[in-house]
């Protein structure tokens, strides 16, 4: 039985303590058994998000960074920190961003620890944090780093018919991954800068990752696709990874929801991408436990090993919410979102003596292939290191709160 509380540490104390650009608001919480669940989400979001500012006071710390890098995990975190500068108008937030943007971008647009010759999906994710910090500014600085990226995906090796690859080291291979990496940055670019055909791009992208990626008889989608069937992880006949990795299709379902913000209703792709929404939004709470949480291998809750993961359910969460509110899918399944907020809060949240929360069970990483040989076997999944507060989790959480709050 849930208790409804309620904490809203920043509002008495709204002093921002700063030392250079290390800064972080005091946290207090209230609790307060009349509240609905939209204060509770709103302000859950905005409690985590300062939480990570908190322990991370850079932006690079993000993920548990070391170094300055253009990291796609740090892109996820300042992806949700932006939203909540638009959610709250509280600047701080856009300045946390701003500051990790220019400690990486020079002023010839120039990105720090870049390299076009690697041809990595990942780093695409975070040239989503340049528009904003563009539209705000007018800087060109970003627009000239966001024209690199688009000079790379124009050079991404590819499949035979057009799929990129994930990466160059991963030659002949489609990740479900990568599709959150590139294509809402393509669609968000040609709807940006009127280039129509970085829209049909991202739309060829998801349609190619579907055709062989998607299983019929589960209505899930595997992790990756190797073209070239010559993995040892890729099943000779089919090319598929053997698994439902469940963050993989935690990033596919987020990559269709939010590429679809700059896809316009009349492009012949439009109803494809919807569809397949739709597909994952009705098939997913088959396998959602009675908690609201969803697995590491999405489809075998009950296979000993393996267990309730945090990043999938805060990805999902986040996907439905904002499905449910953009009108793709019917409204009955906030209540799946919902669902997960609460099992997040009540079973993967910890409170802090400090006052700031803590989300545990992240999966720390996870592929295909590489030194040593990731087979993607149930057992490999299920023995990758877990970690708190990571921001593929963290950063999903945030957005997904705030998406439940509208």
């Amino acid at each position: 039985m849930w208790k409804s509380y309620l904490l809203f540490a920043f509002l008495l104390m709204p002093t921002l303590l700063c030392a250079g650009n290390r800064c972080h608001s005091s946290i207090i919480h209230i609790y307060n058994n009349g509240v609905n669940n939209v204060d509770e989400e709103r302000s859950y979001a905005q409690w985590f998000a300062d939480s990570e500012m908190a322990r991370f006071p850079q932006a690079y710390q993000l993920d548990h960074g070391k170094r300055l890098f253009f990291g796609y995990a740090q892109g996820v975190g300042c992806c949700a920190m932006l939203r909540m500068w638009k959610s709250t108008g509280e600047r701080r937030y856009y300045d946390y961003v701003k500051q990790w943007a220019d400690s990486l971008i020079n002023e010839k647009g120039e990105i720090h620890l870049y390299d076009m010759s690697a041809y990595n999906l990942d780093f695409i994710n975070s040239g989503k944090v340049l528009f904003d910090l563009y539209e705000e500014t007018g800087d060109v600085r970003y627009k000239k780093a966001m024209d690199t990226l688009i000079k790379q995906l124009q050079r991404q090796p590819r499949t035979l018919k057009g799929g990129f690859w994930h990466k160059l080291i991963y030659q002949h291979q489609m990740w479900l991954d990568g599709l959150y990496m590139a294509s809402p940055f393509m669609a968000q670019y040609g709807a940006e800068f009127t280039r129509p055909e970085w829209i049909d791009e991202a739309v060829k992208q998801f349609r190619l990752c579907h055709q062989y990626t998607y299983d019929a008889a589960t209505g899930l989608y595997y992790h990756a696709w190797d073209e070239s069937k010559s993995q040892r992880w890729a099943n000779p006949e089919t090319g598929h990874s053997p698994n439902f990795w469940g963050r993989s299709i935690g990033w596919w379902f987020m990559a269709l929801v939010d590429a679809l913000d700059y896809i316009p209703e009349r492009h012949e792709g439009y109803a494809d991408l919807v569809a397949y929404i739709r597909g994952l939004a009705e098939v997913l709470p088959k396998y959602q436990d009675k908690d609201g949480l969803w697995y590491q291998v999405l489809d075998q809750p009950e296979r000993k090993g393996n267990f309730p993961e945090a990043s999938v359910t805060a990805q999902c969460m986040y996907a439905y919410a904002k499905a449910v509110n953009k009108g793709y899918i019917d409204v009955r399944y906030k209540e799946v979102a919902e669902k997960a907020f609460e099992g997040l809060k009540n079973k993967l949240i910890v409170e802090n003596p400090d006052g700031t929360l803590t989300l545990t069970r992240c999966c720390q990483v996870g592929g295909l292939g590489g030194n040593p040989y990731r087979d993607g076997s149930f057992e490999y999944y299920i023995g990758e290191k877990m970690r708190d507060n990571d921001a593929k989790a963290t950063g999903p959480f945030i957005m997904g709160c705030l998406e439940l709050g509208k």
